[in-house]
């Protein structure tokens, strides 16, 4: 039965993309030449992804990815100042407090379009121009290429709200250089420009007003291959000047970042921060403070467990994750503290990392039976 099901949807969705460049779509899906493009379209809500978008976008992909004809995929957000700034927090947050199932089908959507993204067959390439954070990561790391501009902004700050990096953090995080990823999850620090390049989060670095160009060529390509694609993504990388001569941002620090978050528990962080006492480390412990103690002991075993894992085996361990928070009290006083009253000073439950016991952290990671994701 879900077969012919899905092929219904496979068929309504070829009927749709004729009339979804209506311009009030949330999200644009359409074929040219031998690209198909999907334009993220909430620009007041700078593009943030919601569940309507992503049971919009996994579908074509995989009806893309199977199409002889579509040669790769490009995905942009539109309004000029956001790729992506993360999930529909908002949705999700008052879903949790009347025990809506949105709280479950949101992540288990979203988890199962990364995971499209990070085996799609075909080329993809996300330009990543502006605010790249949270669910926008999701959207764009797993795939093939990434191309960042001097408009964009990355950061995962997740802890902050009483989350953890997830859309498969714990998966690429861990793997770029030292511990960057280790900082970068547990401080929610901002990188801009081409530091997004050189922290190895984006493949290619390239001025912004020239993305429209970029993408001319992209659809003009005749049947190419994914090296071809490289190849002109390559030529336009290399002409880019902007900042090419400054040093990574972080590249004064990566020692004591490399040190400082190699600990193998939060408290020993913070004592090694304590303990060093520069200003580079007082600053992570003033900032590392202000985050959930329990955000802070999920995100720290996630990456650690998922620097040895699949993606596949990473996204159903932060989908564990993402219910444990659902049931948790910090996620709704972070978007409270944060998003909704902006006071930014919230009330963790419990306040402080010595009182999140080691069993309340693998009560969080324990298997859903039935209720895990399938992927």
């Amino acid at each position: 039965r879900l077969k012919t099901v899905n092929r219904l949807q496979v068929i309504l969705q070829h009927l749709k993309m004729s009339n979804q460049t209506d311009s009030t779509a949330e999200v644009l899906l359409e074929k040219r030449g031998g690209a198909g493009i999907i334009t993220l379209n909430r620009p007041k809500a700078l593009n943030a992804l919601n569940l309507p978008m992503i049971r919009q976008i996994y579908p074509q992909l995989k009806t893309w990815e199977q199409d002889p004809e579509t040669f790769l995929i490009i995905i942009k957000g539109t309004g000029g100042k956001a790729f992506c700034a993360g999930g529909d927090i908002r949705a999700i947050t008052e879903a949790g407090k009347v025990g809506d199932k949105l709280t479950q089908e949101f992540f288990q959507g979203e988890y199962r379009l990364n995971n499209a993204i990070g085996t799609c067959k075909k080329p993809y390439v996300a330009l990543i121009d502006g605010i790249t954070m949270g669910g926008g990561v999701g959207l764009s790391v797993h795939g093939h290429f990434r191309v960042a501009t001097e408009k964009t902004l990355f950061a995962m700050p997740e802890t902050a709200i009483g989350l953890f990096p997830d859309v498969g953090g714990g998966y690429f995080l861990p793997r770029l250089s030292g511990k960057v990823g280790y900082y970068l999850a547990l401080t929610g620090y901002r990188l801009k420009g081409r530091d997004v390049l050189k922290a190895g989060i984006a493949t290619h670095f390239v001025e912004s007003e020239k993305l429209p160009a970029l993408e001319k060529d992209l659809i003009a390509l005749k049947s190419p291959s994914k090296e071809n694609i490289a190849d002109l993504l390559n030529s336009y990388h290399k002409k880019c000047t902007v900042d090419q001569e400054k040093k990574f941002v972080l590249d004064e620090h990566m020692e004591k970042i490399n040190s400082l978050f190699s600990a193998n528990s939060m408290e020993e962080i913070v004592k090694k921060l304590k303990q060093d006492g520069s200003p580079f480390a007082m600053k992570q412990l003033e900032t590392i403070n202000k985050m959930s103690p329990t955000s802070l002991k999920l995100t720290l075993r996630q990456l650690r467990e998922g620097a040895s894992m699949s993606l596949q085996e990473v996204l159903r361990m932060e989908y564990r994750l993402s219910q444990a928070c659902m049931k948790g009290q910090d996620f709704y006083e972070g978007v409270r503290a944060v998003l909704i009253d902006k006071d930014q000073s919230p009330k963790w439950k419990p306040p402080a990392l010595e009182e999140v016991s080691d069993e309340f952290v693998d009560n969080c990671f324990k298997p859903l039976g039935n209720d895990d994701l399938k992927l």
